[in-house]
């Protein structure tokens, strides 16, 4: 189990914001929302936005705000788990976070769940680190994350959420402030799919969904998955599954 000290998210400093520990007390996890420098191999480095560092006890933190304010979330704590204390990650040294926004969301849960005394509480708190250290390690081991990376995941997002939405290049592109021709580029060389790809596998995951567990027809089933033409959606869901939506409803069925 793991004992929380103290956590914040979204905290926000001024430009002359400095933490200057020579010698800290427990484990010291920081994920950035603004740029910061921090103290690494003897000198202080410039780091971007959604980078993490996670500190050791006894180890020197040193980081200071770079701009006009500086925002973080992070959170103070004791552990004996092999999760923490043997994890690969590197100590005092910041990498760049894959997914901020799904990290963000724990960080606001652990803030919750330290907050108030809930009879699970101190199990809840275990999970939530647990896949709080999932994600950084994801990120960790990720290849370089490229500059629209964070846009282009927060698109994918909203196709995931909502694939019944009207997408189409022109507005996935507008989404982002991009050509059309460069957002079919990046988004496959970030995700390996193409994003119309993705919309369809989002639609077809969620028309399967309805196929198996409700009782409206095929029609409607369609126009509730995003497709304004039945026979188009017929014809995809076969070519993605093999099945014309009524046969594979059937099989699943029986």
């Amino acid at each position: 189990m793991a004992h929380i000290h103290f956590v914040e998210c979204n905290t926000t400093h001024t430009s002359n914001f400095v933490i200057d520990v020579p010698v800290g007390y427990h484990w010291l996890l920081v994920i950035t929302k603004t740029p910061a420098q921090f103290w690494v191999d003897g000198g202080l480095k410039e780091y971007p936005a959604h980078s993490a560092i996670l500190y050791a006890p006894l180890q020197k933190v040193y980081y200071q705000a770079c701009a006009d304010h500086y925002i973080n979330d992070w959170i103070r704590f004791e552990s004996n788990e092999p999760y923490i204390t043997d994890s690969p990650l590197p100590r005092g040294v910041p990498f760049s976070l894959e997914d901020p926004d799904y990290c963000h969301k724990l960080f606001e849960l652990l803030v919750i769940e330290h907050n108030f005394s809930r009879s699970y509480r101190e199990s809840s708190i275990d999970y939530l680190l647990r896949m709080l250290f999932n994600k950084l390690l994801e990120s960790y081991f990720h290849n370089d994350i490229p500059p629209q990376y964070y846009n282009l995941l927060r698109l994918r997002t909203a196709i995931q959420i909502n694939p019944s939405d009207h997408w189409t290049v022109s507005k996935m592109a507008d989404y982002l402030r991009i050509s059309p021709g460069y957002l079919q580029n990046i988004y496959k060389k970030t995700f390996g799919i193409s994003c119309m790809d993705d919309v369809i596998n989002s639609r077809i995951r969620l028309a399967k969904e309805y196929l198996i567990h409700s009782s409206q027809s095929v029609a409607e089933i369609s126009a509730r998955c995003g497709y304004q033409n039945v026979e188009h959606f017929c014809r995809q869901f076969k070519q993605i599954t093999g099945y014309s939506p009524r046969t594979y409803q059937k099989r699943l069925k029986s």
